[in-house]
């Protein structure tokens, strides 16, 4: 996987205080990481970076846009990314000594460090902000935006499950109610 350099950060030249930086990440970014189930990737990372003498307050506010695929009507569409995460850094002299700890809103770094790599938390956090479920979002007038084909099919689908003159089910009728 080769290093993205774009989000190093040299912590040592910075002044105590708040610094922020922002980056644009977009689908050749998510190349180093492999396959995503999401393309067309647009999106703005703002970064504050507090400095503190012996740790580091990161928070991340992700916006912009991935096209992923519905989970209803299996049809593409657009999705909003809006969210913040908080992440704490501190300089150890061991990490490795504390990697046992299981916060993941805290990552160890040696003191003798220089920079940060902050590619993995954007990563991460790019990832989290897309939600499990992936549903088309209903239009002004309050419809469902996914194909209505598809939610036609979906819905003949469902009344041929009510349908209870299924020979398989006879005799365990009397077991529905229990």
């Amino acid at each position: 996987m080769k290093q993205l350099r774009e989000f190093d950060i040299a912590f040592v030249g910075l002044t105590p205080g708040v610094h922020t930086f922002q980056y644009q990440v977009t689908d050749s970014f998510f190349e180093n990481y492999g396959q995503q189930d999401f393309s067309n990737c647009n999106a703005t990372v703002k970064l504050q970076f507090d400095k503190k003498n012996n740790l580091f307050l990161l928070k991340f506010e992700i916006g912009g846009t991935v096209t992923v695929t519905c989970d209803r009507c299996g049809q593409p569409f657009e999705m909003q990314l809006w969210d913040d995460f908080n992440q704490v850094v501190k300089l150890v002299e061991d990490p490795a000594e504390l990697s046992g700890d299981e916060d993941p809103d805290i990552t160890y770094i040696s003191r003798t460090e220089s920079h940060l790599n902050v590619a993995d938390f954007i990563y991460e956090f790019i990832n989290l902000s897309i939600p499990m479920q992936r549903i088309h979002p209903d239009d002004a007038n309050g419809k469902s935006g996914c194909d209505p084909k598809v939610l036609e099919m979906l819905e003949k689908m469902n009344k041929q499950g009510e349908d209870t003159t299924n020979p398989i089910w006879k005799g365990l009728e009397k077991f529905r109610d229990n």
